[in-house]
């Protein structure tokens, strides 16, 4: 029974940062495999609205006073569901309180799923997968799985040929809103307008098992993060190809790294100018998995990874650095974007029995029992409906993970740090551009640190400036959502009120600004990106002060200082970045 009251736990304990699959992996008091746990959580989300169902018409919590809401619901799914029932001793108390109500709790499963004129098993899923929907309002929400070609090892001409052979092209991201699991019906490929070698496939594909991803030639990526290296080096050929060298400060867990060298592929630039990429991450245990990146997507020829090196700590007048002509900036951010595709289920829980009187007389302590672990587990879901969504996604490393509440202090900090960073990449003396972006969704965090990067004394003293939409790739101008001059609210993306913070940023500038937003028919999370471009014309006449300026903001963390900050507070290794992860 270790399974269930694992899984009670892990739904019932407070989040204590990270993913939901990290906290199962990495916790330490669990008995069953984390796999499996996930797994049952996982399952038995998708059923959930019809097993609540199932038990109050049985009135099985009624008659069975051991049982919290929780830990039936997580039973019943596997005495109905699961291929090998409940994964308990016969003998156990606990599993024996269920089945003994299996003709009446087979009995219910059945009238429900007549209810709902459902012929099959697969059908009777789907139609509770669409209530969910229906009552979360996401019907019109499609997340797909994003896949993103690697012209190291592959086309896209190639993987249609071979990875998707069988995918039928569709002409919305719409028609990816699948249901049911059968293989056929889920086998729709969508083209990406805007970012090259992407596509799109149904939520739920997997690809881990697929040649073509232990090769290297497909790559699991968010379609916002392909942004900033598309924005970089855009549609460049063989003519106009990259000069110089590129450098990605806050690389791990390394796909922006690995889209860079892809798109430096297809311009057959690897055989001219090895070694072209500078990647880098201040945390040394990420840097393990950029490594393991880099070497998987067949770019070692084209990247040198320095781990563990803070991007705030190198001179850019090292001669290492002399031929950097763009720099790609993804710094540490709240996270506040991203959206939930693998966060805790939420559950819809059958109505718990009227409470017991307590027990007052006292005992003595004895090693606990599988039943004494019921009793603790029904005190801890009491109130079991964890409050997080359905559809989630791993956040990144680099990034601070989302808690529901803003802390202002929180991102002033790392406004700051953002700030300096990006102000520290325009010092780099041959630089001609630069990309920044964040998971956030906070203005402080975006338009703002734009604004402030505008008004910085590097930027007048080179000439920088936004590029602006005009001058962005073909597919990223066709890219509707834009900067903002006002935070807007997550649901509605209506304006706060005015007293909220404001940017005082053109219209041209907003216009070069690209943000998503979580929850519309783009299938993304939260995301912003700006581009910066070196013009001559614009530069001040007057020498560049030393880069110390950088470094003016007091009482803000390093680069390293963050990640390190981050490293202590992850809770597991990131070794399994690339099995299925987006950055």
């Amino acid at each position: 029974m270790s399974l269930y009251f694992d899984a009670v736990n892990i739904l019932t304990e407070p989040a204590s940062g990270g993913s939901f699959k990290s906290r199962i992996y990495s916790a330490r008091n669990l008995r069953a495999q984390p796999a499996q746990i996930y797994a049952l959580i996982i399952e038995a989300s998708k059923w959930d609205r019809l097993l609540a169902e199932v038990i109050d018409r049985s009135e099985l919590l009624k008659v069975e006073r051991k049982l919290t809401p929780l830990l039936a619901l997580l039973l019943v799914h596997d005495l109905l569901i699961a291929k090998k029932g409940i994964a308990a001793p016969t003998t156990h108390t606990i599993r024996q309180n269920v089945e003994r109500h299996k003709v009446r709790l087979k009995a219910e499963f059945t009238k429900a799923r007549v209810r709902r004129g459902c012929a099959t098993v697969e059908q009777l899923k789907a139609a509770v997968m669409r209530e969910k929907r229906e009552l979360n309002g996401t019907d019109d929400f499609v997340y797909p799985r994003w896949v993103r070609v690697n012209n190291i090892r592959s086309s896209l001409e190639q993987q249609m040929s071979t990875t998707f052979s069988s995918y039928r092209r569709v002409d919305t991201l719409a028609e990816l809103a699948v249901e049911g699991d059968d293989r056929a019906a889920r086998q729709l490929i969508y083209m990406d307008p805007h970012i090259p070698e992407l596509v799109a496939v149904p939520y739920g594909a997997d690809f881990t098992s697929s040649a073509a991803y232990k090769n290297g030639e497909i790559i699991l990526q968010d379609k916002a993060s392909c942004f900033p290296a598309y924005l970089l080096l855009g549609d460049r050929g063989i003519k106009d190809a990259w000069e110089g060298q590129l450098v990605d400060g806050c690389a791990a867990p390394g796909n922006k790294t690995t889209h860079m060298a892809s798109l430096l592929a297809k311009q057959e630039m690897q055989k001219t100018q090895p070694k072209q990429i500078i990647s880098m991450d201040a945390s040394r245990m990420r840097s393990k998995t950029l490594k393991k990146m880099v070497a998987q997507a067949g770019a070692d020829s084209m990247v040198t990874v320095l781990q563990g090196q803070d991007f705030l700590a190198l001179d850019p007048m090292d001669s290492r650095f002399e031929q950097v002509s763009g720099l790609l900036l993804d710094p540490s951010c709240s996270g506040s974007g991203i959206i939930g595709r693998d966060d805790v289920p939420e559950f819809t829980l059958p109505q718990a029995a009227p409470s017991q009187a307590p027990n007052t007389q006292g005992k003595k302590r004895k090693r606990p029992t599988d039943d004494d672990q019921s009793k603790d587990q029904q005190k801890k879901a009491a109130a079991a409906a964890p409050s997080a969504s359905n559809m989630a996604s791993d956040p990144e490393d680099e990034n601070d993970i989302p808690s529901g509440t803003v802390d202002h202090e929180r991102l002033v900090k790392l406004s700051n740090l953002q700030a300096r960073i990006v102000e520290h990449a325009l010092t780099f003396p041959n630089a001609t551009h630069v990309t920044y972006s964040t998971c956030s969704i906070h203005l402080i965090e975006n338009e703002s640190v734009v604004e402030r990067i505008l008004a910085s004394k590097v930027a007048k003293e080179r000439g920088w400036r936004l590029l602006r939409r005009d001058e962005q790739p073909s597919g990223l101008r066709k890219w509707k959502h834009r900067g903002v001059r006002r935070d807007r609210d997550p649901e509605t993306k209506a304006e706060l009120e005015s007293d909220s913070l404001s940017v005082d940023l053109s219209d041209e500038s907003l216009d070069a600004c690209l943000r998503c937003w979580s929850g519309d028919a783009e299938g993304l999370g939260g995301f912003f990106v700006a581009g910066f471009i070196r013009d001559p014309q614009l530069a001040s006449s007057e020498p560049l002060a030393s880069s110390s300026h950088v470094d003016a903001a007091k009482g803000v963390k390093s680069q390293k200082e963050e990640e390190e900050e981050k490293d202590d507070d992850s809770g597991s290794d990131s070794d399994d970045e690339w099995g299925g992860f987006s950055d």
